[in-house]
């Protein structure tokens, strides 16, 4: 059954612009499945999703494809030195053209070898000949916006959408001050995880500090907590802190280069990180594998390759520690939101914007329901 107006209706009726008077998401936005359907359409297909930072896509004939929420797709850089992405779908019977990461001059379908340009035009179609009316450079792949923001390559499967560096405004310029080597960081490591809960649950739970003095107290001693600050801005949020001045239990930064403590939410499901330590950014992405299921990844971009000791204890800190931390919270959320005890809550709001509150969280759900309104009306 499809998302009805009554469903909508109730999904943000305690919502309020004010957060200190609103109310949050109702329960039945986190696990019916016709609001997941009505997501991948409303939000996910309508929205700039994270493929690979630059250096994946820097060389002609490069490439790199990926799932947009069922969609396949991949980009590419052509001879000429341009960026283009395209379904990944061979126009003869629909057949994957790449997969993952790999350089070539030509795209070949593994089909029936079909060989497209790296501008999407078709070159050749083995044993076409017989085919009245039939122009093979008439024949192209059907294009994706493709766009390279801060040294990252984002795709967006709605051909009219407003440009990521438009719509971000002010966010490329932050990212650049924080991360000025983020062009010359290589990837170095990828996390994954499969967590039982829904993906608004997990975005959610990063968006605000107010239980990290609860559950994540070694963080707490990596991060001057007195200096979290929590900013929100048309489709993303920032969240900044100090490194700790003191030893902390996190993992060691006595010979830290970056002493900031800088995340960026950017709508509807991309983090972007600097951790204290060496030069390094991360990128972190919540994709919805069902509508009480995410899949995360979570990219380490480094100044080598290969991360050093330090670099090791942070991400065994962030894989062994913090991770599990979180992923208890959201779970058990979920599942006190299957529960009759739940239906919606209240924000919790520092009028100083620090990290014990959830101001953020209410941005968040105020980008939701103003999706769910442009697909209704639609």
């Amino acid at each position: 059954m499809p998302v009805t107006t009554t469903m909508l209706e109730q999904a943000g009726a305690g919502y309020d612009p004010n957060p200190a008077r609103a109310h949050s998401l109702h329960a039945d936005c986190y696990q019916n499945p016709a609001f997941a359907v009505l997501e991948r359409t409303a939000i996910f297909h309508r929205s700039w999703q994270f493929l690979c930072h630059e250096e994946s896509l820097r060389e002609p004939g490069s490439y790199a494809a990926t799932e947009i929420q069922g969609q396949s797709v991949f980009a590419c850089r052509d001879g000429d030195g341009a960026l283009r992405a395209f379904y990944n779908a061979c126009r003869h019977r629909g057949h994957e053209l790449v997969k993952g990461t790999g350089r070539s001059d030509h795209i070949v379908c593994p089909y029936h070898a079909w060989v497209y340009r790296l501008d999407g035009r078709l070159e050749r179609a083995r044993r076409s000949e017989t085919i009245e009316h039939f122009t093979a450079s008439d024949i192209c792949l059907a294009s994706v916006r493709v766009e390279t923001f801060c040294h990252l390559v984002f795709l967006n499967l709605d051909p009219n959408a407003t440009s990521l560096a438009q719509i971000s405004a002010g966010l490329g310029g932050k990212i650049r001050h924080y991360a000025p080597d983020l062009a010359h960081l290589t990837h170095a490591h990828r996390l994954t995880y499969n967590i039982q809960a829904n993906w608004k649950t997990v975005i959610d739970n990063f968006l605000e500090c107010y239980h990290c003095p609860v559950a994540h107290k070694d963080f707490c001693s990596l991060v001057e907590m007195d200096t979290y600050k929590v900013t929100t801005h048309g489709i993303y949020s920032s969240h900044m802190a100090k490194a700790g001045r003191s030893a902390n239990n996190a993992y060691a930064v006595n010979d830290a280069s970056v002493t900031d403590h800088a995340v960026w939410y950017l709508w509807p499901n991309t983090a972007l990180l600097r951790y204290p330590g060496r030069g390094n950014f991360m990128v972190w992405r919540f994709y919805p594998a069902g509508p009480e299921q995410t899949y995360e990844e979570f990219d380490f971009y480094l100044q080598d390759r290969e991360p050093n000791g330090a670099e090791r204890e942070a991400i065994r800190f962030i894989d062994e520690v913090l991770q599990p931390e979180d992923i208890n919270l959201v779970e058990s959320v979920q599942r006190g939101m299957r529960t009759p005890g739940f239906e919606r809550g209240r924000y919790l709001i520092d009028p100083a914007g620090s990290g014990m509150s959830e101001h953020a969280v209410h941005h968040f759900h105020g980008l939701v329901l103003e999706a769910y309104k442009n697909a209704s009306v639609s």
